[in-house]
């Protein structure tokens, strides 16, 4: 058996051979050759680190509409190519103590389209809200947005080029015409060229090098993993730090400054008004308000497939994009085996049709299998509810942000290394002001306390000594874990580019003081003849297990 395994790998690695050569003919490695040793990139001191914020007066940020016209533009995915999402804001927003929110009723949401930039000629109707970000305390300042709108448009064709206008032509609010590319059909030989993955973006100089590098790369699809804009390190008038408890130990409640999420609409919409860009949420959208609300910005702004992929909830949907399925899942709700999301990954999961998107690929934002001090082990309880699901169905990849640098694992299940288990990445390096993650907990003296792990948004206390292998009753190791394989503190982001139905390849680019390079880069290999996963079968239209 072993032999035969062998010879298969063989004339696998003989068929994609043209694959392992970049424009320099350097090798590139795949995972069919590891585990690897594990890496580590010292951090280059000469680095400056630049984390300050776009000011307010920025050009880049100021509203450069009139009126009701539209701004903030941007699209997202539905679950198949059929469909997108448009969604758009008109009105200005208000912040202040006496503050009267719009009336979306008199504003429509309408868009124009079609294939021709002189013939828009179909149209489709949403629907538009206003929300609110209230605080029950005097002297803070309250916020309400312009009419925010989520337009679905459907009965599109794959890979094509569509364009449109957005807006309310019953007041002349119109805004200029776009354009998109829908996703290539669902089938294993169909995929998005490429998808950048980046996460902890914020609004600073260094987001700025970021998505103008992203942007150069002509992505696809973008997905972010979570934390946003990072308003809820500032004060309701204004007043930011990088360290919000650390400068504003007092205040009664965890203030948010609301027009940052504008400033990022506006910054971001030349790129994501004509790619998708798919979100999940992250600890910095919780926002707490008045009556105990979170999350209020996140849920209202973005436009989520959740009905459409049977989830009640903007914190966790799916879609595809070719023969790739994508899992987005919310860390800050219950994940528990008895809770809501649980069983809709359960669900989700067992309708995966992998003959048709072999590709299965998870996302959510606080990594399970970081080696950095920073957020150590923080989502314990989350990888104790649902990694085993997770790996019975083979997923192939995980995506993470939260901790501020890369690091790419090995094939890694329940801390052991496993060649059928996912890869993990964490890009959480996108460049907010909170700066880069740098120390590791397997460093000297940097193991955090066990009690200092739990996060309150994320349960219980998960994290106990190691009971097996190298770092066998030990909270930490005391070197490199086997399970990283790859780690650097540098902002950046990735670009990952399926090939066919086996073979991936992963990009991570450094971004750091501007100049662009290939930090990380490895071909993903499947190994679905080795590696059984649960999955429906499909047999006369009748699906059964």
């Amino acid at each position: 058996m072993n032999s035969l395994i062998s010879l298969q790998r063989f004339i696998l690695f003989l068929n994609l051979l043209p694959l392992f050569f970049t424009f320099s003919n350097c090798h590139i490695p795949n995972t069919l050759e590891g585990p690897f040793l594990p890496v580590t990139v010292p951090f280059d001191t000469s680095l400056r680190g630049d984390t300050e914020d776009l000011p307010d007066d920025d050009p880049r940020v100021r509203r450069q509409v009139t009126g009701f016209q539209p701004e903030q533009i941007s699209l997202s995915l539905s679950t198949t190519h059929h469909s997108v999402w448009l969604s758009w804001i008109t009105g200005e927003y208000q912040i202040g103590n006496n503050i009267k929110p719009l009336d979306p009723k008199t504003v429509s949401s309408v868009v124009r389209y079609g294939t021709s930039r002189l013939e828009l000629v179909n149209e489709a109707k949403g629907e538009s809200l206003v929300y609110s970000q209230l605080y029950p305390f005097e002297g803070l300042q309250n916020y309400t947005s312009g009419i925010i709108h989520h337009v679905r448009l459907t009965g599109l064709e794959p890979s094509t080029l569509y364009y449109y206008q957005c807006g309310d032509p019953s007041l002349q609010a119109m805004s200029d015409i776009y354009h998109f590319r829908t996703m290539p059909i669902t089938g294993p030989q169909s995929y998005p060229g490429r998808v950048a993955i980046v996460g902890d973006l914020g609004l600073t100089y260094n987001t700025t090098t970021t998505i103008s590098h992203m942007t150069s790369n002509e992505p696809d699809l973008i997905l972010l993993i979570g934390d946003v804009t990072y308003a809820n390190l500032y004060l309701t008038n204004g007043t930011g730090s990088n360290c919000y408890s650390c400068s504003f130990p007092q205040t009664p409640i965890h203030e948010t400054y609301q027009p940052r999420w504008d400033y990022w609409g506006r910054f971001m919409q030349n790129l994501v008004s004509r790619v998708p860009i798919m979100v999940v949420e992250g600890n910095h959208e919780i926002e707490k308000q008045a009556r105990n609300q979170t999350f209020v910005a996140y849920s209202s702004r973005f436009a989520f497939p959740s009905e459409e992929s049977g989830s009640s909830s903007t914190f966790y949907y799916s879609f595809n994009a070719g023969g790739i399925h994508f899992i987005m899942l919310g860390a800050y709700i219950d994940y528990e085996k008895t809770g809501q999301q649980y069983k809709w990954l359960e669900s989700d999961l067992a309708n995966v049709d992998r003959s048709l998107t072999p590709w299965l690929v998870a996302t959510w934002h606080p990594p399970w299998y970081s080696s950095y001090k920073a957020h150590y082990r923080e989502a314990e309880c989350m990888r104790i509810e649902v990694e085993e699901l997770l790996y019975s169905y083979g997923v192939d990849i995980v995506f993470n942000g939260h901790v501020h640098a890369y690091e790419r694992s090995n094939r890694v299940y329940n801390y052991s290394l496993d060649p059928c288990g996912p890869v993990y990445i964490t890009v959480g390096d996108g460049g907010n002001r909170e700066k880069m993650s740098i120390p590791f907990a397997d460093e000297p003296d940097n193991c955090p306390d066990p009690s200092t792990t739990p996060d309150p948004y994320m349960g219980g206390f998960c994290a106990t000594n190691f009971t097996f292998g190298p770092a066998a009753g030990k909270f930490c190791w005391d070197r490199q874990p086997d399970y990283s394989a790859f780690r650097e503190s540098s902002f950046g982001y990735g670009i990952f580019e399926v090939k066919n139905e086996t073979w991936a390849l992963w990009t991570w680019y450094r971004n750091q003081d501007s100049y662009k390079e290939v930090g990380d880069q490895i071909y993903i290999v499947r190994q679905p003849d080795i590696c059984p996963f649960r999955q429906r079968v499909y047999s006369n239209c009748v699906a059964s297990f």
